[in-house]
């Protein structure tokens, strides 16, 4: 019986729209959109409920460090300034061990280049293996002739299968990210490189431009040069 109930068309009752006298309201509110703001109304007086039991059943003697270190300003809270969290000691030794992370990785890609280059290079140039074949009489050396020399045409043009040139395809493209992330960390590693200098002890001073012999972007500095008892 359903299947013949929903065999039978039934009209397709439309909501009203606004009445002509209601046009400057604009459009009328359908019951679909009813459902979502009452859904949205009641999800946040839910929240608000659930605030006001937390608020209500609170331990009066509760006690967190961040009511010491924050404050309240203009109704929002901050924390207290981290500038001089760590020591300048403390600063150095985290600077070195990022320097030391970032050496890491640098030679870790390089291994991986190395390694991926030197297998492209050996798909690429595929050593010519040389086979003697015998034949017994004229008309088999000339049938073997045939097939030595389809092959190596075979060979030459290339025709390799669809996966293997996509999966070549893919490790050049890996290669040239792998290039692309080293001259990155390099760059990284130099800024870091510099920053840890500058933090070190020693009267130092930032050259101008005129003073440079090979003109750079980047700033270069130079350290007063000190006795050393």
């Amino acid at each position: 019986m359903s299947s013949f109930k929903n065999a039978i068309p039934r009209r397709a009752h439309k909501e009203r729209a606004q009445p002509q006298a209601r046009k400057k309201f604009g459009l009328l509110e359908k019951h679909k959109d009813y459902v979502v703001r009452a859904t949205a109304f009641h999800k946040k007086e839910q929240a608000l409920q659930k605030l006001k039991e937390k608020a209500a059943f609170r331990n009066p003697d509760e006690f967190y460090f961040k009511m010491v270190k924050t404050k309240t300003v203009d109704g929002v809270h901050k924390l207290e300034s981290q500038a001089n969290k760590y020591t300048p000691e403390e600063l150095m030794l985290m600077k070195t061990q990022d320097i030391g992370y970032i050496l890491q990785k640098v030679q870790s890609e390089k291994k991986k280049i190395e390694k991926l280059t030197a297998m492209l290079h050996s798909l690429d140039n595929q050593p010519s293996n040389k086979r003697v074949y015998y034949a017994e009489d004229r008309e088999e050396a000339e049938e073997l002739a045939s097939k030595v020399s389809e092959r190596s045409n075979l060979a030459a043009s290339g025709n390799l299968p669809s996966s293997i040139r996509r999966k070549t395809a893919t490790s050049y493209r890996e290669l040239e990210a792998r290039k692309s992330r080293v001259r990155d960390l390099k760059k990284v590693y130099m800024d870091m490189a510099m920053q840890k200098e500058l933090q070190k002890s020693g009267r130092k001073r930032k050259l101008r431009e005129e003073e440079l012999v090979n003109p750079t972007t980047k700033p270069v500095y130079k350290w007063r040069q000190e006795r050393k008892r």
